[in-house]
């Protein structure tokens, strides 16, 4: 990567200029996907390689640090990532580095192979309330004891884990991808009831099922997974990042811009492109790519809900988008309340937000202009960088870290279009 790119917990700020993005560039491998891949690659002592590999995302490079502290060796070569058995795993991670909130699967996968388990309690973005009540609730069904020792999250299960039904109080991610990890190895079947079932889901279950897993996907009703003794190596290639993907479409049509996006996730989009064509947006479908071709922002009225609807990750996203539009954009976080700490970021460069209750009111159409912000979480950092595209002067933005725990070289590839920006 070119020059320095930031790590946890530095001081390293981008500075972003206005810009117009035009070029051609490629979606990365799915943040959002490959950690689980790289969580469920501990099921087995095979070898596992995963194609279309994000090296760059740091989130990836601390869980590949974490794999390697608990047995394993991960070698990655341009965008393949090869993992192997070196050592005999250990079923405690005692990590002292920055936690992310995989540890709960990490936590679920050892307990699911070996009968007990201890993490670092889950770190990721700050969203609100995210305890991990739905986890505890799932590994004691199956027939885990969890509890709380020294800042380590322990679960129990000598005789391991037995196939359960599993009702899911809400449509959690991360609870579905643990239920799913787990019943691969449980004994008997297990069912998840009320599954949050998204593309990375698929990607998820396609993965073990190359790895020699039984699973069904009954829709967002429900996912049945045959536990069995152990599971194999595989090669995979993760999917593409759809977040990344909505971010340079967005990206492209504020700042005015001319891009082919390629390894678009056309499919896994069909709801938010709905509203954004609707929105003002024009872009057309290639063979594996979007073409965008400007446009005009307009409002939007949105709620964020399960798949296929609009995630709650993308509502930063679309308050960017709602800020250089004519009128008033309101945005309801109904997975999230209150998800809205980035808005005071983006008024400090004159963007006009308010919150009401749980709703983000955006009067759009002021002019921006650069500022200090600081990145609160991954998805405000990269609302802000694109704000910081259409604003006049120079934007700072702190804890730039945040943006490249999710962004697979994202300052090279911002450049690569046309971004003015550099690390500072």
């Amino acid at each position: 990567m070119p020059e320095t790119s930031p790590v946890a917990g530095s001081d390293t700020k981008f500075v972003v200029k206005r810009s117009k993005l035009s070029g051609v560039l490629k979606v990365s491998g799915a943040k959002n996907s490959v950690l689980y891949l790289l969580t469920a690659s501990l099921l087995t002592d095979d070898p596992i390689y995963i194609d279309n590999y994000p090296k760059y995302l740091l989130d990836a490079q601390v869980h590949l640090d974490m794999l390697e502290f608990l047995g394993k060796s991960c070698k990655v070569d341009e965008d393949q990532v090869t993992i192997k058995t070196v050592a005999k795993p250990a079923t405690t991670l005692d990590w002292s580095g920055r936690s992310i909130r995989n540890t709960l699967l990490i936590l679920g996968v050892l307990t699911a192979r070996y009968g007990r388990g201890a993490v670092p309690l889950p770190g990721g973005c700050q969203l609100g309330d995210r305890k991990y009540d739905i986890h505890e609730m799932l590994l004691t069904a199956m027939g885990a004891r969890v509890w709380e020792e020294n800042g380590m999250l322990c679960a129990e299960a000598p005789g391991g884990l037995a196939g359960a039904d599993v009702h899911l109080p809400l449509r959690s991610t991360g609870a579905t991808h643990n239920g799913i990890i787990c019943g691969t190895l449980a004994k008997g079947v297990t069912t998840i009831w009320n599954p949050h079932l998204r593309p990375e889901t698929v990607d998820l279950v396609n993965f073990l099922r190359s790895m020699g897993a039984t699973i069904e996907i009954y829709g967002q009703q429900r996912i049945e997974i045959v536990g069995r003794e152990g599971m194999f190596g595989t090669k995979y290639k993760v999917m593409s990042d759809n977040m990344e993907a909505l971010t340079w479409l967005i990206g492209s049509v504020v700042t005015g811009g001319d891009l082919e996006i390629r390894n678009f996730p056309y499919r896994e989009l069909e709801v938010p492109l709905i509203f954004l064509r609707e929105s003002g947006a024009k872009f057309y479908q290639g063979d594996d790519s979007l073409i965008v071709r400007g446009g005009e922002c307009f409002p939007l009225e949105i709620s964020t809900g399960p798949y296929p609807g609009i995630n709650s990750d993308m509502q930063p996203l679309f308050a960017v988008y709602g800020a250089m539009a004519q009128g008033q954009t309101r945005i309801v976080d109904l997975r999230f309340p209150g998800r809205y700490a980035y808005a005071e970021e983006l008024a400090k460069l004159g963007a006009d937000c308010g919150v009401d209750g749980n709703m983000l009111m955006i009067n759009g159409g002021r002019p921006l202009s650069g500022a200090k912000v600081r990145a609160v979480d991954l998805r405000g950092g990269i609302a802000l960088a694109l704000a910081g595209l259409c604003a006049s002067g120079e934007t700072v933005i702190s804890d730039a870290w945040q943006v490249e725990r999710g962004y697979n070289d994202f300052v090279r590839k911002l450049r690569s279009v046309g971004g003015k920006i550099s690390y500072a």
